[in-house]
């Protein structure tokens, strides 16, 4: 039986020194779970808790195969992705963002009478809560440093900025628990937000699991505590979909169904919400029954002009349950997306270009898509949006997700 990575993308990591309350000379690691039958697995890192790949079957024996490349079935890392991370520096393939995923309008928000005022890195906005690192070293990673499953021989920094922080996708996570095989093999990150990074109000202790169980599912659960502060919360993790395999071309013909009857609309100069929800009927972003993605995505125009949704979903129904299905018909493969947030942002890499990656391949415009479960963007501005602060002794905030393989 075939295997694929279906990430179609790669780390870009050109690192820099970082100053934070959890700065220092930390080491980064690649971690492996691996299923008892051994055609499941994840790599993981903890630059940004980032999930690296995904092998899992294909329906045919002449499907795309890692072994043939790269046995290892990761994404490595390749000496030009120096110059393309400084050319994409904010990417987040693949990575946990947060404090706040997705835009806060022109980076500022009022939280119980007081206003502050985030690090602006896009546009006019903050998206991701995290900044375009400047990066201050003129070479990259060694290439193989990730084929290390243990740690690197020496230690890597962090990038620099300011008294702020990179974003959650670009420091470097603590290993708390690693159980690589087994019945469910987990690794669980951590990180410790100071209070002020970003510009957020209050310290934040956050963890994050990536686990495997069932024939082939993949759990993601994140969860925060706010420690001394009031504080917005959404994280969100930025895995990117090819379902045929890696350097296969887009995801066009990708079959997509997001069981959402509403969206948030946005204005398409700023990408913030306008505070409506509407209904989809009617609309290119109705895709509630299972629609070839290709068949209508040149309807929707997202930011700068570019073809494709990047558009937030109000998800039908409260608590845990299904919100997205996504088939590759060439390959077999699909996944059903559950989760336990409002809302699910779909971005089909409308920007991408040029980037390369793994084994020579370049991705283009459409080379994935993303499916980010999460909170409504901007939600911190639109008191009709639901709410996304989290406050000392008022509870965890709890996200849970998990991708249901098939093929």
């Amino acid at each position: 039986m075939a295997r694929a990575a279906l990430l179609p993308v790669s780390l870009l990591l050109c690192l820099a020194t970082a100053s934070s309350a959890d700065a220092g000379r930390k080491r980064v690691g690649l971690y492996e779970l691996k299923n008892k039958k051994g055609d499941f697995s994840i790599k993981v890192t903890n630059w940004g808790a980032t999930l690296m790949s995904v092998i899992v079957p294909d329906s045919k024996e002449n499907g795309k195969t890692c072994s043939k490349q790269d046995p290892t079935g990761w994404i490595s890392l390749e000496a030009v992705f120096c110059t393309m991370h400084k050319q994409n520096g904010s990417s987040n393939f693949g990575a946990l963002v947060g404090r706040v995923a997705n835009r806060i309008a022109k980076g500022r928000f009022v939280l119980d009478g007081k206003a502050y005022h985030l690090s602006i890195n896009n546009g006019n906005n903050t998206l991701h809560g995290t900044l375009n690192c400047e990066f201050v070293y003129s070479t990259c990673i060694d290439p193989y440093l990730f084929k290390l499953m243990y740690e690197p021989s020496q230690p890597i920094d962090e990038c620099t900025v300011d008294r702020t922080g990179p974003g959650f996708g670009k420091v470097i996570w603590t290993v708390k628990e690693y159980v690589s095989s087994g019945d469910s093999p987990f690794i669980t990150f951590y990180y410790h937000s100071f209070d002020g990074e970003q510009g957020f109000p209050g310290a934040l202790d956050v963890y994050v699991m990536y686990q495997l169980s069932g024939a082939y599912d993949l759990r993601i659960r994140m969860n925060a505590t706010a420690l001394n502060k009031a504080t917005p919360v959404n994280l969100a993790n930025h895995a990117c979909w090819n379902l045929a395999g890696h350097g296969s071309g887009d995801v066009l013909g990708h079959q997509i169904q997001v069981l959402a009857p509403r969206y948030t609309p946005v204005d398409e100069s700023t990408m913030i919400p306008t505070g409506e929800v509407a209904a989809v009927a009617g609309t290119p972003y109705d895709l509630r029954r299972p629609t070839p993605l290709g068949s209508r995505i040149e309807l929707v125009v997202s930011g700068g002009g570019a073809a494709g949704y990047d558009i937030n979903y109000a998800v039908q129904g409260d608590g845990f349950r299904k919100v997205a299905y996504v088939r590759d018909p060439a390959s077999g493969r699909a996944f059903q997306l559950w989760a336990d947030q409002p809302g699910v942002q779909l971005y089909t890499s409308n920007k991408l270009r040029n980037v390369r990656g793994k084994a020579g391949a370049v991705y283009q415009q459409h080379a994935a898509l993303c499916l980010e479960t999460q909170g409504f963007p901007d939600a911190v501005n639109h008191p009709n949006f639901p709410s996304v602060i989290v406050r000392p002794g008022g509870g965890v905030y709890k996200h849970h997700m998990l991708f249901k393989f098939s093929y």
